[in-house]
């Protein structure tokens, strides 16, 4: 696991002193690298990240961050952030390290940087690496491998290929040798340097492999280029193993305690492999020692930070519990004040809308009275004209009058005071029955009930001789149903009166039937009709389409209002063929 922590370090190395100088975009002016500033900044961060010392090194790290944001170089300063994650893996704080990449991921991405993302995704894929968790680490090596390519860094991909091998070169060390070669490729065309290096990993490959041969091979390679002058990170692995297969067990131990960081396994496997069991299980034994050890401090500094995390959380939610609760407070309040608000103009507009019909029904009700007051005087007027004027020659001593003329002019006295009377009778009724409170609802036998109000309509003179007043129904003389009695009486003489006084000859018809639960009682006549025009204008008070005709003009109006009253209607039928005109009063049953 050290040795995997060596590697990113050489990595990150690579990515400030290599990549960032080739990169187009990160580049700034050329003398700040050179500045004994930087160079002062970079070697005391540098010399804490080696010495693991945790206070001098964050400093000077966010010092050389802050230097490098200055210069205006995202790159390096992204870079510099990498290595605080490093730093954290090395001093083996898992949960530090994984909370930094986050912060770094979501930094990155609020910036809208996509091209320096691979530097968090490839912290995350050494955190899960580091965890156990090879699954992910690869998916997330792979993914910086992809975005190297896109954006042009071509010339750090090898580093990553070389993660990928070693987490699977123990499991499928050929798919191992596939990574070097795609390795070796990208830094043949675009970093030699590092060509050197992943030869020794391939030869350790070749080891691992059993095939002695290529490994001779490359062991000999790496001692020509040693000779050169080259050096590779995994030059002291190869110099154990080749003691190994010379047969020199105990020099290759001593070697692998000396040099090596992982050299617990290292050794286990040498004794393994040289048929000393017992001293390989022993070793095995300390190397699992030692893992359960560093498993247990990452568990134990993961749950530690896990515990610090949930803390903040439970600080966080409580004090976003208390603005919450005081902006509900406060919302409550506007909302109250609102519905306060509310209320007062919704009752001030009532009051005004009030105050707008009591004053339209005043002007109404002025206007209706002045022409109640011109209708009535019309009415009475006529008959009382009439009555004065045969009164007066009737008491005329000088004229002579025969016993048929004062027959006939006292029939006409006594007929216009009659019309008096029935014109004060019935605004009188028609006052009483609008204020009057009705008390419910009586069973009645319906066609027995309107029989009786059609036998009571009498018609005088030459009207009786040339106008027929009719019942027809399509009830059953043993229906009953539930009316208000008095008022649906008044209601039907009103609509039968009215098609009387515009019906000079023929048939006035009052027919009953049922329909969607409603009484519907029809009065038909064959008289002048209304016009369409005047269809609901004539439901209007002290309307007469003739006013030569007898009556106030409120029976229709009346006959109406009393309907709606009950839940009704009366309407003019605009569908009758005709002659004449049909009104229907339709009840709720």
């Amino acid at each position: 696991m050290k040795r995997i922590l060596l590697i990113v370090v050489s990595f990150l190395c690579c990515i400030v002193t290599v990549t960032a100088e080739k990169s187009p975009k990160s580049q700034t002016p050329s003398d700040y690298k050179t500045s004994q500033e930087y160079l002062s900044l970079r070697e005391a961060m540098h010399h804490a990240f080696n010495e693991g010392d945790s206070a001098n090194f964050f400093s000077s790290v966010h010092k050389l961050q802050k230097y490098l944001l200055k210069q205006n170089d995202l790159h390096a300063y992204y870079t510099q952030r990498c290595n605080e994650v490093v730093f954290e893996l090395n001093r083996q704080n898992i949960y530090e390290a994984y909370m930094l990449s986050v912060r770094l991921s979501r930094e990155l991405t609020e910036r809208k940087l996509d091209k320096e993302m691979y530097m968090a995704i490839n912290m995350m894929g050494h955190i899960y690496h580091f965890s156990g968790n090879n699954a992910s680490a690869k998916r997330c090596f792979w993914e910086v491998i992809r975005r190297m390519e896109r954006e042009g860094y071509r010339e750090s991909i090898p580093p990553i290929y070389m993660n990928l091998v070693n987490i699977v070169i123990d499991e499928d060390p050929e798919d191992a040798l596939r990574l070097i070669d795609q390795a070796a490729s990208v830094a043949r065309e675009s970093s030699p340097e590092r060509e050197f290096d992943i030869e020794t990993r391939r030869t350790l490959a070749y080891y691992r492999m059993g095939d002695m041969e290529r490994f001779d091979k490359g062991y000999q390679e790496y001692k020509k280029g040693e000779a050169k002058g080259l050096s590779s990170v995994h030059g002291r692995s190869l110099e154990v193993y080749h003691l190994v297969q010379q047969g020199r067990i105990d020099e290759a131990v001593k070697m692998a305690d000396e040099t090596l960081d992982d050299r617990y396994s290292t050794i286990a496997q040498i004794y393994a492999s040289a048929g000393r069991w017992k001293e390989a299980f022993e070793m095995q034994k300390t190397d699992m020692a030692e893992t359960d050890s560093i498993n247990s401090l990452l568990l134990g500094s993961s749950l530690q930070g896990i515990q610090q995390e949930v803390q903040r959380y439970e600080q966080e939610r409580d004090e976003a519990l208390r603005k919450l609760y005081g902006i509900i407070a406060i919302t409550v309040l506007l909302l109250l004040l609102v519905i306060a608000l509310f209320y007062i103009i919704q009752t001030r507009h009532r009051h005004l809308r009030e105050i707008r019909k009591a004053y339209h029904r005043a002007i109404e009700s002025d206007k209706m009275k002045t022409v109640f007051i011109q209708n009535v005087s019309h009415e009475v007027r006529t008959p009382l004209n009439v009555i004065s004027g045969f009164a007066q020659v009737m008491a005329d001593p000088t004229r002579k009058i025969t016993a048929e003329e004062y027959r006939y002019m006292s029939d006409m006295v006594i007929h216009n005071s009659n019309r008096i009377t029935l014109m004060l009778d019935e605004v009188l009724m028609i006052a009483s029955h609008e204020s009057a409170t009705y008390d419910g609802r009586v069973d009645i036998q319906c066609n027995q009930f309107l029989r009786k109000i059609v036998d009571g309509i009498h018609l005088d003179g030459e009207q009786g001789k040339l106008l027929q007043v009719n019942f027809e129904t399509e009830l059953s003389d043993d229906l009953e149903v539930k009316i208000h009695k008095s008022a649906v009486r008044l209601i039907v003489l009103q609509l039968l009166d009215n098609a009387v006084k515009n019906t000079a000859s023929g048939t006035v018809t009052l027919k009953a039937s049922m329909a969607d639960s409603q009484l519907i009682l029809a009065v038909e006549d064959t008289g002048v009709g209304v016009p369409e025009q005047e269809a609901e204008r004539i439901f209007e008070r002290f309307v007469k389409l003739d006013p030569f005709k007898e009556g106030l003009g409120i029976g229709l109006a009346f006959s109406r209002t009393m309907a709606q009253r009950f839940g009704g209607n009366v309407y003019l039928d605009q569908t009758y063929a005709g002659p004449g005109a049909r009104f229907v009063l339709a009840l709720p049953m």
